[in-house]
């Protein structure tokens, strides 16, 4: 586990530790719900309605080019978690945005705009998590359009067909936030830290790279929702 993840859920059991009382440090157990779950969000209207041949955890090159997609271009790690902290395996993250002009991989919102799209973002990719329930990307830190002042990614997590949850990841501390209505719907102050990430100079990098580590804890295991009736 990276030093940032091991901080974060950190802070979430002090958090949560803090509204049990003393007595929850001495209760065998107490700690098995203990993470903060994740806040759902809209999966917003530009889920990409054709994906891409190239479906890749590398979204700043598609294919064989050479040519990277324009942007800062940002390491997105993180884990998917359950809320006792165990690692979720064999799950699929999927993440989208738009690119460095704001444009969507979407025929809605690219149709108008094909002189502005940046043709070697992929746009779109995936990632399927192994025991440690860790995921990595490689893509460009997010930035606003019209309509949407903050910055920021979208992320769908899955087993198989079964959506586990949808949300959006947002830039800590950008401006944009505080009038982003999708961002103030994630809930009160310490639900909108948990859809926020720290956008940092990645250590090393010699052409100005970012890291961003961003946990995902989900509410239920795929096992629990299958024990569950369909309605």
């Amino acid at each position: 586990m990276s030093c940032s993840s091991l901080f974060a859920s950190r802070r979430q059991i002090i958090r949560g530790a803090a509204a049990l009382g003393a007595t929850a440090l001495f209760t065998p157990g107490v700690f098995a719900e203990m993470l903060s779950l994740t806040p759902r969000l809209t999966e917003g209207p530009f889920y990409p309605d054709k994906l891409p041949l190239d479906k890749n955890n590398d979204l700043v090159i598609i294919g064989d080019n050479t040519t990277p997609a324009i942007g800062e271009i940002t390491h997105l790690t993180g884990r998917i978690l359950t809320p006792s902290g165990a690692a979720m395996k064999n799950v699929t993250i999927e993440i989208w945005q738009c690119d460095a002009n704001a444009v969507y991989l979407h025929t809605r919102d690219s149709n108008g705009k094909k002189n502005q799209q940046d043709k070697n973002f992929q746009g779109y990719g995936r990632f399927e998590t192994d025991s440690t329930g860790e995921y990595r990307f490689r893509t460009i830190k997010p930035v606003p359009y019209p309509g949407r002042p903050a910055g920021h990614i979208h992320f769908k997590v899955s087993q198989g067909d079964q959506e586990l949850l949808t949300s959006q990841i947002f830039i800590r501390g950008f401006q944009g936030n505080a009038t982003d209505g999708v961002f103030r719907r994630a809930g009160d102050q310490s639900d909108r830290e948990l859809v926020q990430a720290d956008f940092k100079p990645l250590k090393g990098s010699m052409v100005g790279e970012l890291a961003a580590n961003f946990d995902i804890v989900l509410g239920k295991t795929p096992a629990d929702r299958q024990l569950q009736p369909r309605r």
